[in-house]
């Protein structure tokens, strides 16, 4: 059976749909690849005092040419973007069930404290996509992620503006030498939904190692290599990291 969530209202029936497609590809650089502090799969580490992460300098993203037919990109500080998105979510309220909530909201970046990083987001033909690049004193645990998205395949989320279904699935992440990666897609459908109706689809990658992580992320249809993009970003932002 599958899981289910169930969340405060936010959007009449009419417009679930589209207000879905808004929350999941508009924000995807920031609410679903970040979350509230405590709410994710975390590496477990010893309580010791916090100590300084390293800004992450714009020039560690992907530079624009790099993206195929990508419009000008909207960027953002995750600082500022974590500050606002955190407001926004302690207004909801929120039932996790079986650890599946970060699983259905794509949430890879867990705790924020300590957190500093870059994002941006463009559309491109058939869809969007968004890069993060973020420095963390404690950094995500993709093992245990995707462990976790394996037990949280299928959950059907449940608010007063309707009910959506979220299947996920794990597959090949793409190899890259001393780093962790996760690769996986997300497909996001009404209950009866009609097979002309696809529902949103969505692609994340994600590669960590030390501190770094960095994650693309795409909406729609883009056809785009994104296993190809998420190695190119994760080379790219060595430079201006330091690494």
């Amino acid at each position: 059976m599958a899981a289910r969530i169930r969340r405060t209202p936010r959007f009449p029936p009419t417009k679930w749909r589209g207000r879905t497609v808004a929350l999941v590809a508009s924000a995807a650089a920031v609410v679903t690849i970040s979350g509230a502090s405590g709410e994710s799969i975390q590496a477990t580490s010893p309580a010791a005092a916090a100590p300084v992460t390293p800004a992450v300098p714009p020039a560690a993203l992907l530079p624009p040419e790099a993206v195929p037919h990508a419009s000008a990109r909207d960027g953002f500080d995750l600082g500022t973007a974590l500050s606002t998105s955190d407001t926004a979510r302690r207004k909801e309220s929120r039932i996790d069930v079986a650890g599946c909530e970060d699983v259905v909201h794509g949430r890879v970046l867990g705790a924020t404290a300590g957190v500093t990083g870059q994002g941006f987001q463009s559309a491109v033909p058939g869809g969007q996509i968004s890069e993060l690049v973020a420095r963390t004193t404690n950094p995500p645990d993709l093992a245990a992620w995707s462990a976790q998205a394996g037990r949280c395949s299928q959950v059907t989320v449940d608010d007063a503006a309707g009910t959506a279904v979220s299947t996920v699935t794990v597959q090949p992440a793409p190899a890259v030498p001393g780093a962790k990666t996760l690769s996986y897609r997300q497909l996001l459908t009404l209950p009866g939904q009609p097979p002309e109706l696809p529902g949103l689809r969505l692609r994340t990658v994600a590669i960590a190692a030390d501190d770094v992580l960095v994650v693309l992320r795409d909406a729609g249809t883009t056809g785009l290599d994104l296993d190809a993009l998420a190695v190119a970003a994760w080379q790219h932002a060595a430079g201006p990291l330091g690494r």
